[in-house]
């Protein structure tokens, strides 16, 4: 009899260990150090027509808000006030030439870390080896990123972090994102990406959410 309640006080600590382990890892995606990287393109879009802020940047400030994620967003003047069809056209050409636009940016503190961190204008790459997760968005333009956000992916080493994928489009779903970010960063952890149609993104927190959920957050 001794035997055997040692026997069952056994599997019930193995059984303790192993639920405190799953647990665990759930906590260390929440706990983890986020940062929300994109590109969105205001002014006139396919579907929606003229708007004053782009759609990845509306699903990039839900992603902040529903994580604490800090943000940081990649800005060029390259494309303003084009029209959709001059955008098209010159995002065409520039995937063709496989050209790289100039960019800047900025780390701003996200929604639950504004009282906690500053503003860091033109980030060096220390200060991207802060973030242990960095979610990477922007529009789906010919199958796949902007040209301007692989100007970011040649300036910032973020292999051996989290990686996790999204994109605004108008049929393209995740397009050949997923598979360019690993290109580039092929030593990170990617994990399951997100798309949504732009025409959708006023009403797309829950799908969000949702997303973020399913990744531990």
């Amino acid at each position: 009899m001794k035997h055997i309640l040692l026997i069952l006080a056994a599997a019930l600590m193995l059984s303790i260990g192993c639920g405190s382990k799953q647990s665990n890892k759930q906590m260390d995606m929440k706990d983890k150090k986020a940062l929300v990287v994109y590109f969105s393109h205001a002014g006139e879009n396919y579907a929606v027509g003229n708007i004053p802020v782009g759609n990845t940047k509306v699903i990039a400030e839900y992603i902040s808000e529903l994580t604490g994620a800090d943000m940081y967003e990649i800005t060029t003047h390259k494309y303003d006030s084009m029209s959709y069809k001059t955008c098209c056209d010159v995002a065409q050409e520039e995937q063709i030439n496989d050209e790289r636009p100039p960019f800047e940016g900025k780390i701003v503190p996200g929604a639950k870390n504004k009282e906690q961190a500053r503003i860091i204008d033109n980030p060096t790459q220390a200060d991207f080896d802060n973030y242990d997760v960095v979610f990477i968005g922007g529009p789906v333009w010919w199958g796949t990123y902007p040209q301007v956000m692989f100007s970011f992916f040649d300036t910032y080493d973020l292999n051996g972090k989290v990686i996790c994928p999204f994109t605004t489009h108008e049929g393209s779903g995740l397009g050949n994102c997923v598979g360019d970010v690993r290109a580039n960063y092929p030593h990170a952890d990617m994990k399951k990406g997100f798309s949504i149609y732009g025409h959708n993104v006023g009403n797309g927190k829950a799908e969000v959410e949702q997303w973020l959920k399913e990744l531990g957050f």
